[in-house]
């Protein structure tokens, strides 16, 4: 069940999904189960010609073929270690004058106070708990846990899995790996990467990767 489900002045717009990889699957089938009206979804090296009956429209210069004011873009880009082209993307769009749709799954559970950014996406079986706030265009992934009072910043990453423990800081562009654990009051700096199964147990540096149990910054 949802404790609350976020409300957004256009999530009554029809949607166009960029992308047309992994991740926009997940997202295309979220929206369905959802009932939300999808377009079709953008994708220049698309494999598919549809997925779950939702056409590929072309390429992403489709996208500026619709007014901005009459629908909602989905950022179906996922990412592994770097969100750049992601932020890239979300960026690029909204200096078109396109908005970004919240997508929640409806097995997410998030406390009645969290604070979701434009265009994050929530997927199947997280758990946000009370004071989170989660940034524009990030991504929490499946079954990830987020205890009370986290701030996860613009275009992150949380993988599946992940949990971060009570008042972690998680600054823009950082990607949490697959599994990670991240104990309380730990601060995680810009466009980091934490590993997958990290267990980090101090701050980590803006533009660093931290991985193993301990998490200790990966050297080459």
């Amino acid at each position: 069940m949802i404790c609350n489900k976020p409300q957004s002045s256009g999530e009554d717009q029809p949607v166009i999904i960029l992308g047309g990889g992994g991740h926009a699957k997940v997202l295309i089938a979220t929206l369905l189960m959802l009932g939300r009206s999808i377009i079709g979804f953008v994708d220049p090296a698309a494999s598919k010609k549809s997925i779950f009956g939702v056409k590929c429209l072309g390429d992403d210069s489709v996208v500026l073929h619709h007014k901005a004011r009459n629908i909602r873009l989905v950022n179906g880009v996922g990412s592994i270690g770097s969100n750049s082209s992601r932020c890239d993307l979300f960026n690029r769009f909204k200096e078109h004058g396109f908005s970004f749709g919240t997508v929640v799954h409806p097995t997410a559970i998030i406390a009645l106070d969290v604070r979701l950014g434009e265009g994050a996406q929530i997927m199947a079986g997280v758990v946000i708990q009370p004071g989170g706030r989660v940034g524009a265009n990030a991504i929490v992934n499946t079954g990830a846990v987020i205890d009370h009072d986290c701030n996860v910043g613009a275009h992150v990453h949380i993988a599946p899995g992940a949990a971060l423990s009570g008042n972690v800081r998680i600054a823009i562009g950082a990607h949490i790996g697959t599994g990670a654990t991240i104990i309380q009051s730990t601060r995680i700096g810009a466009w980091s990467l934490v590993g997958a199964g990290a267990v980090v147990i101090r701050n980590v540096p803006a533009r660093a990767a931290f991985v193993g149990v301990p998490a200790k910054p990966l050297t080459k």
